[in-house]
């Protein structure tokens, strides 16, 4: 546990890649395989749920630090973050020093936490305030984002499947291909991990091919020939499986979604076996993919409702075929495997379809082909090889346009979390609405640490009122905001909300030259004609 959460502290407070790989390469190497079984686990993004609820956390704590309401109220306000509260307020001089036994990460999980899912409350209290109790800060405040379910720890896939692969000195490429499909952390997944005799799994995807964005004109690519060209849907990555009678759908975070999407799954189960098709879930009504809004109900619904079917039906773009009769087929030409999955789907039409070709006669022709992507609802376009293997580096490049945006007041902040808990770096940014700035959007990404340290202190010396941790600052701060997606939200005041919005820069203009929130209804209005 020790050494898990120093490692988890490392990668919370660097930005640098290397770094993050340095860390956690150490980390592997060194423990034991059932707590590194553990820390995959978690840093692949894979979740135990919430054990206790804030609520009962912060009662706990009021009780055993003997602070009065209001300062502990206070002192949640201050740090911002009640993990890391708790860490603080409950160190003892005994834990700070850390002599004491370090417990195992896989005990910790296995045998401690796991089973306190069926405690009852007063064993729970008990026991999670004795841990407070003795326990150092790092090591309670990993415990404490366990307990509520709120572990983040800034790593993506590509960066822990590097640094298991360089720890077990395995390729990366087979690495992915082992960490795939459903597993249960403990020392026969990591010893299965490092041999590679990995149990078959008839659910378990292939690793994801991940488009490089493309940095200049596509002409740098060659001969317009040699490439497939796509629409670059706006919906949800996934591979569909249909195996010994079975059918799955797969998230490029592997996730399993299929009891999300029935209906894809039932659709798949008419096709042949031994079949993976690698595609995009788009909303889709009358011919028309609807705007990724649209998706999000089917997101967050485990199994979707009638209702929510009948308002959100969905379509699964197939763009290439990654198995067929059982066969592993990546390594054939795309161009094969295209024909390939043509063929398939035209023998059987349905809501699993082949994504369209892009055609241009030139490079500059598909550029105008692509500045029209938003009115065919997409992002832009896919740039393929078409003599590539699936999954062989320079395959697929995306190229796509560049984000809308728009022109925002800062008009109020509050700190953030975790390492920026002490600083004032989320933000709340607004826009024209006649003579009044309404808010608009939050927005908390796209600023450098020396920016977001310099803002800080302009924030602080520029607050007009308070609200306990959120500051009202003096309307002058304009900044330029991007974002992918907007639609109707009855829950905003705006009437609108953002999808992805961010901070691309700070801008020398006047407040009195920001956007209008007429504007960006334009917007909405300009999706909802072409829906």
């Amino acid at each position: 546990m020790r050494a898990f959460s120093e490692l988890y502290d490392e990668l919370d407070t660097t930005a640098s890649t290397h770094e993050k790989v340095d860390a956690m390469v150490r980390y592997f190497v060194s423990a034991a395989p059932a707590d590194a079984a553990w820390a995959a686990y978690l840093l692949s993004g894979r979740r135990l749920g919430r054990f206790i609820g804030p609520a009962l956390l912060h009662r706990w704590l009021l009780e055993a630090s003997g602070l009065p309401q209001w300062l502990l109220e206070a002192s949640c306000t201050s740090v911002g973050d009640l993990g890391e509260t708790i860490a603080l307020l409950m160190e003892s001089e005994a834990a700070r020093a850390a002599d004491g036994p370090d417990v195992p990460l896989a005990t910790w999980i296995d045998v401690r936490l796991l089973p306190l899912r069926d405690a009852d409350e007063e064993r729970q209290r008990c026991e999670i305030v004795g841990w407070w109790r003795t326990l150092p800060y790092r090591e309670c405040l990993l415990l404490n984002k366990l307990l509520s379910g709120q572990l983040r720890i800034g790593v993506s896939e590509p960066l822990l499947t590097l640094a298991l692969a360089q720890a077990l000195q395995v390729p990366q490429a087979e690495l992915a291909r082992r960490m795939l499909g459903d597993w249960v952390p403990g020392e026969a997944f990591w010893e299965r991990l490092r041999s590679g005799s990995v149990a078959s799994d008839v659910a378990a995807p292939y690793p994801f091919l991940v488009p490089a964005p493309l940095q200049g004109e596509p002409s740098q690519l060659g001969a317009m020939s040699e490439w497939l060209c796509e629409w670059k849907w706006d919906g949800i990555r996934g591979q569909l499986i249909h195996r010994d009678g079975r059918c799955f759908l797969w998230t490029p975070v592997g996730e399993l979604v299929t009891e999300r999407f029935p209906e894809l799954v039932a659709a798949a189960a008419r096709l042949p076996q031994g079949l993976v098709l690698d595609g995009e879930i788009v909303g889709w009504r009358d011919g028309v993919v609807l705007p990724f809004a649209e998706l999000q109900p089917r997101i967050g619904r485990t199994t979707p409702t009638r209702a929510i079917l009948e308002r959100a039906p969905v379509r699964f773009l197939a763009f290439d075929l990654l198995e067929e009769h059982g066969a592993d087929i990546r390594a054939r030409p795309l161009a094969e495997r295209r024909a390939r999955l043509q063929a398939l789907l035209d023998a059987h039409p349905g809501i699993i379809a082949p994504s369209p070709e892009v055609h241009g006669a030139s490079w500059p022709e598909l550029a105008m082909v692509r500045e029209q992507s938003r009115l065919h609802g997409v992002e832009g376009l896919m740039l393929k090889s078409r003599h590539s293997a699936y999954g062989a580096a320079g395959a697929w490049w995306s190229w796509e346009l560049d984000p809308r945006s728009f022109a925002a007041v800062l008009l109020y902040a509050q700190p953030g979390h975790g390492r920026r808990s002490d600083v004032y770096s989320d933000y709340t940014f607004g826009v024209w609405n006649g003579d009044t700035l309404v808010p608009v959007t939050k927005a908390y990404s796209g600023l450098s640490e020396p920016e977001i340290t310099e803002l800080d202190r302009w924030i602080r010396a520029h607050t007009q009122e308070r609200f306990g941790p959120v500051r009202k600052v003096e309307p002058s701060q304009v900044f330029e905001l991007a974002f992918e997606g907007i639609a109707a939200s009855s829950r905003h005041k705006s009437g609108i909300t953002l999808r992805a919005p961010r901070i691309v820069r700070r801008t020398d203009k006047p407040a009195t030259e920001a956007g209008s929130l007429g504007e960006l209804h334009e917007i909405l209005e300009a999706h909802r004609a072409r829906v």
